[in-house]
């Protein structure tokens, strides 16, 4: 993974981008901190057992089948930390705040198509740029399972049965970029609120559901010293940030000061307190969704 080479004397930064752990590509960005932190180096998490994919709640009829899955060509693109490919559907609840209690970890490669019974579009795999890949689950159908899509905004990627375990999700962290605070809710209720620094005019924090991919090392010391938590989205006018940004993703993490908290100062990116993001970090496992809205109806009691 890599980050905004920032300039301390200007503040600004934010963006996560992932260099390929090869080193000629590491050479060729030049930049410090670019592999994620292996799942095995974060906190150990229950994972609960593998479930049927469809709950429940959702009536179905005996004489009602799944839609079958096309066989995927083996010559499909990989999902990785560069933007995901074109095709797949719009996330319909994106800006729903309501908490997306279970994720899906592939446990093999898996197709991922544009809808069920639909096209396939591309590949998931057990990990993403080294570390374990957890998505969460956005929507249910008769034997199909949508998941948000890395390394995109806004989008779902369905999946059919087999290939995956189902990961329980205790934890969600809402945005809103008005009032500039970041909320961790755990089973629904707010936990802790914190005042954030957002993306600068032209650069802004993107709106909508995303997650937390991974965590990273701090590859400058105007990071605070803390690691960083690379979200799943990517800038929605990846033209307007910095060359050296080009293909990063959005990153939650601290600052080496507080100075700008309450503004919109950053290159895409939520900066919180360096206490915070070190409670984030050991309380709020990846995969756990994040949401951007622009203002909650009530404030959380923790405000």
């Amino acid at each position: 993974m890599s980050f905004d080479r920032m300039n301390p004397s200007r503040h600004r930064g934010g963006w996560v981008a992932v260099a390929v752990a090869v080193a000629a590509l590491l050479i060729a960005a030049l930049l410090v901190g670019q592999a994620l932190t292996p799942r095995s180096a974060a906190p150990d998490q229950p994972r609960a057992a593998a479930l049927d994919p469809t709950p429940s709640s959702i009536e179905q009829s005996p004489e009602e089948s799944p839609p079958a899955a096309a066989p995927a060509p083996d010559g499909l693109p990989v999902v990785d930390y560069d933007p995901a490919p074109k095709g797949f559907p719009a996330d319909p609840a994106t800006m729903d705040t309501t908490p997306m209690t279970e994720g899906v970890h592939p446990t093999r490669r898996i197709a991922a198509y544009d809808a069920p019974g639909g096209r396939p579009l591309a590949f998931l795999e057990p990990t993403l740029a080294g570390v374990e890949l957890t998505v969460p689950i956005a929507e249910r159908r008769v034997g199909w399972t949508a998941v948000l899509l890395p390394s995109a905004n806004r989008r779902l990627a369905w999946l059919p049965p087999g290939g995956f375990d189902i990961v329980a999700l205790r934890d969600q962290i809402v945005v809103e970029r008005k009032v500039h605070r970041l909320t961790w809710y755990r089973a629904g209720k707010a936990v802790r609120s914190w005042e954030t620094s957002l993306g600068q005019p032209g650069q802004e924090t993107p709106l909508g559901r995303t997650f937390i991919l991974g965590r990273t090392p701090p590859p400058q010391d105007v990071y605070g010293g803390v690691d960083i938590y690379a979200l799943g989205s990517v800038p929605d006018d990846p033209k307007a940030v910095p060359t050296g940004l080009r293909g990063a993703h959005i990153g939650l993490h601290s600052w080496y000061n507080d100075d700008e908290l309450g503004q919109n100062t950053t290159n895409g990116c939520i900066r919180v307190t360096r206490s915070g993001q070190r409670e984030l970090l050991a309380e709020v496992r990846p995969g756990s969704s994040l949401v951007v809205v622009d203002q909650l109806p009530t404030p959380p009691p923790t405000a």
